[in-house]
C-alpha cells in the first residue's frame, strides 16, 4: 500500500517535472519543488477534487466530462497558491496543458506498473 503511494507520488512528481518543462506557463523550483507540488496536488486531489466533481456533475454530464479538466487545472491553481515557493502558474492555458499532460502521464505510468500480468486476471 505504501509502496503504491510512493509511486503514484513519483508519477506526478515526474508529470509535473515533464510539464514545467514542457510549458512556459508553468514554473517549477527544481526537483524538490515538484515533490512538494506533487505532495501537495494528491492531498488536494484527494480532499477537494472530489467535492468539486460532485457539486459540478450536471455540468460536467452536459459537457460530456471536459469541464473535470477545468477542475483539473483549477486543483493546480490551488497547489500555486499554497506552495507558491514549489509551483507557479502563469496562465490559465499554462494549468489547463500542465493538468492535461500530468494527468495522461501519472495515468499511462499507473496503469502500466500495477496492470495485472497477462494471464493473472
Amino acid at each position: 500500500m505504501l509502496g503504491g503511494f510512493l509511486l503514484r507520488w513519483l508519477f506526478n512528481t515526474l508529470g509535473i517535472a515533464i510539464a514545467a518543462w514542457l510549458l512556459p506557463g508553468l514554473d517549477v523550483s527544481g526537483a524538490r519543488g515538484a515533490f512538494v507540488a506533487a505532495l501537495v496536488l494528491g492531498l488536494v486531489n484527494a480532499s477537494i477534487r472530489w467535492v468539486l466533481l460532485i457539486l459540478t456533475l450536471p455540468f460536467n454530464i452536459l459537457t460530456l466530462g471536459l469541464l473535470t479538466l477545468v477542475i483539473n487545472a483549477l486543483m493546480l491553481y490551488i497547489v500555486a497558491a499554497i506552495v507558491p515557493s514549489a509551483l507557479k502558474v502563469k496562465s490559465f492555458w499554462g494549468a489547463f496543458l500542465g493538468a492535461l499532460i500530468i494527468s495522461v502521464l501519472s495515468t499511462v505510468l499507473s496503469g502500466y506498473i500495477f496492470m495485472p500480468a497477462p494471464g493473472r486476471l
